[in-house]
């Protein structure tokens, strides 16, 4: 529907914001201040206990610093209620009283007009449901039956029958004074290039209606009787009504279902999503002959943030699913992914319901998986990984892939995930290369274990250094934007670290809600024994007030020393791997540089203001720092006699 200009703005000016969020939030009263219109309550849009959902009632917007949702009173109403743009423009203005204006002339032309063929399109479908009850349709009456669709299950779902006749349904609509060039523009019969009468697309098939949102229906689907058709499976051809790219079949009621917190499922045809519905998995959709499209997906995440693709055990469903992928993996994003449900082999969700019921069917959706795995299922399947140099094309086709992710922070945490695998996978080869070696000669398999030894001391004062660094940061969040970058490229050791990153790279709001954001990203407890730490609670630069010039020089100096130790750890993981009982001139060259680098990292430049000790940690530590620390530890050890007495 096209709006006049400003009708938008009127309505959002009348509309208040907090009054209709208020219909879905509990508002914090310590932290609002309803006279300002300044307004907070935890987010509707996920799971919380501590209120970041903020909306400003006097500019019409809200915000969740957590979730990142955003925008006005429409989009407030069509994220909650499940509705269209159109919808939720009709639910306001009838809120404050305002008439939505007729359109313009032609809108006025093109809706009268979608209106009748909408008419068509419902007589067909009675036509259709008469002739099911005929004698010509014993046969289809059989095949539904034996898909367990019972009779009441056939009239929900208006599932009729076209007998084998060239043109039953158009003598039939226009012997009803339905104009012929309506049924031919509603994709119901079509004209013959020889310029004959028009005749129906539709012969010998089970009808199935689509239907649109609003429940209008506005294409056929048909399932032939005959297995010598060329095409089992026909839809209505693109017409006014009807864009198969961008329509989903039950998309309506799976809508609505999804809103009551069902599980959208989507099948991959008519019979699975009606044998999921009649089963109880209300919230079903499924694409129309066709691999689900761009725009079909962006309607299935309107429903759903994580839809499962529920595909059938074969070859072909496996297949589809990888085509999901690629076309889901540049949209992904935290609130919005993909898990898939694999039938067993050779069975689709109808078959699976028919054989076990609604319980077997909840088992499978127990198995899904999520889409990263399916992707590392798709490069692995059939691939020998026994040399440096599989893994590395291995790891070049998944960078690849997952380099097609906008969102930055889940690109991150995809690119982890891989390097994560591939190390364990280059673990299980050393592990097997050391048994095979130990035989016939000690000495690499000795070496291979104190490298083992090292490592994990490296590790260990890293996470000392990581903490301090994280903690520095939660200390004075007024540096966070000037080091994002550097923060972005430093893969943190602890998974807690790294949570503590993820969250630091994700908040945009103003430096006093950072610890709110913090506390919403990885709970109150968990940040506040983080913080406890001994190394962390005693650091002077923690206790007091320091420079923000200062404290940005420590941060950016300590993230290049853990940036600069996790790359020189890397060049070792892979020289040791590439060895084969001798390392080549190559891989130590390769380590000799790692090791210089690392160590002009940690011991700067000579002109570098800021000197450093190394503590028994192995920590880096600002020497400074370390001299007020032993102070400090001083005043405490002469304190206690007096707390004594």
């Amino acid at each position: 529907m096209d709006l006049p200009d400003g009708f938008l703005d009127e309505l959002n000016s009348r509309v208040s914001l907090a009054q209709v969020a208020g219909r879905k939030v509990v508002w914090d009263q310590r932290k609002s201040n309803q006279g300002k219109g300044d307004m907070w309550a935890p987010c509707p849009f996920h799971q919380e206990k501590t209120p970041s959902f903020h909306v400003d009632d006097r500019k019409g917007f809200y915000y969740c610093f957590g979730c990142h949702a955003k925008g006005n009173a429409i989009t407030f109403v069509r994220e909650t209620e499940n509705v269209s743009f159109i919808e939720a423009v009709e639910i306001l203005a009838r809120e404050v009283g305002m008439e939505i204006p007729a359109p313009d002339p032609k809108a006025r032309e093109r809706a009268s007009r979608h209106a009748d063929l909408v008419k068509v399109m419902e007589q067909a479908i009675q036509h259709y449901r008469l002739q099911l009850k005929t004698a010509a349709a014993a046969e289809a009456r059989d095949y539904l039956a034996g898909r367990g669709l019972s009779e009441r299950a056939i009239e929900r779902w208006d599932i009729g029958f076209a007998p084998d006749r060239r043109r039953g349904l158009y003598e039939h609509l226009t012997g009803k004074s339905v104009a012929p060039d309506l049924v031919v523009a509603a994709g119901l019969a079509a004209k013959p290039d020889d310029g004959g009468a028009p005749y129906d697309r539709f012969r010998g098939r089970i009808i199935f209606p689509i239907r649109d949102a609003r429940g209008r229906a506005i294409a056929l689907g048909g399932r032939a009787m005959s297995s010598e058709v060329r095409a089992k499976y026909l839809n209505s051809p693109e017409t006014e009504l009807f864009n198969k790219s961008r329509t989903l079949f039950n998309f309506g009621p799976a809508r609505a279902a999804a809103g009551k917190d069902q599980q959208l499922i989507v099948a991959e045809g008519y019979m699975d999503v009606i044998a999921l519905s009649e089963a109880g998995f209300k919230a079903a959709v499924a694409p129309l002959g066709t691999a689900v499209t761009t725009e079909q997906l962006a309607h299935i995440w309107r429903i759903s943030p994580e839809p499962i693709i529920a595909l059938d055990g074969d070859n072909a469903g496996l297949n589809a699913a990888m085509r999901l992928v690629d076309l889901a993996l540049p949209s992904l994003s935290a609130e919005k992914t993909l898990r898939f449900c694999l039938m067993p082999p050779g069975k689709d969700p109808d078959d699976v319901i028919r054989a076990g019921g609604a319980g077997a069917m909840r088992k499978e959706l127990e198995k899904t998986q999520p889409l990263f795995a399916v992707l590392w299922q798709r490069e692995t399947k059939d691939q020998m990984l026994d040399s440096p140099e599989q893994r590395g094309a291995l790891d070049k086709r998944l960078r690849d892939a997952i380099g097609r992710i906008t969102d930055p922070t889940l690109r991150r945490h995809y690119l982890q995930e891989v390097k994560d695998l591939l190390f364990r996978m280059r673990q299980r080869k050393s592990s097997g290369s050391q048994r095979g070696r130990r035989g016939r000669a000690g000495i690499p398999g000795q070496a291979l274990e104190s490298t083992k030894r090292s490592s994990i001391v490296t590790v260990g004062s890293e996470a000392v250094l990581e903490s301090q660094l994280l903690a520095t940061v939660i200390s004075y969040p007024e540096v966070l934007p000037d080091i994002l970058p550097d923060m972005e490229a430093v893969e943190f050791a602890d998974p807690f670290h790294l949570a503590i990153s993820d969250a630091m790279i994700s908040f945009d709001g103003m430096a006093s809600e950072f610890r709110n954001h913090l506390v919403d990203s990885v709970g109150a407890e968990a940040l506040e024994q983080f913080l406890a730490r001994p190394h962390i609670a005693l650091s002077p630069l923690l206790a007091k007030q320091c420079d923000l010039d200062y404290v940005r020089s420590v941060v950016a100096d300590t993230l290049t020393v853990v940036r600069t130790r996790r790359a020189a750890e890397s060049e070792a993981v892979e020289a040791q791997e590439n060895q084969d009982g001798l390392t080549s001139e190559v891989e130590t060259t390769r380590l000799k540089n790692a090791a210089e680098a690392r160590f002009q990292a940690e011991s700067g430049s000579k002109d570098d203001r800021i000197e450093y000790d190394i503590a028994p940690s192995g920590a880096k530590m600002i020497r400074a720092e370390r001299n007020e620390l032993d102070r400090a530890i001083g005043d405490i050890s002469f304190a206690k006699p007096d707390r004594a007495r």
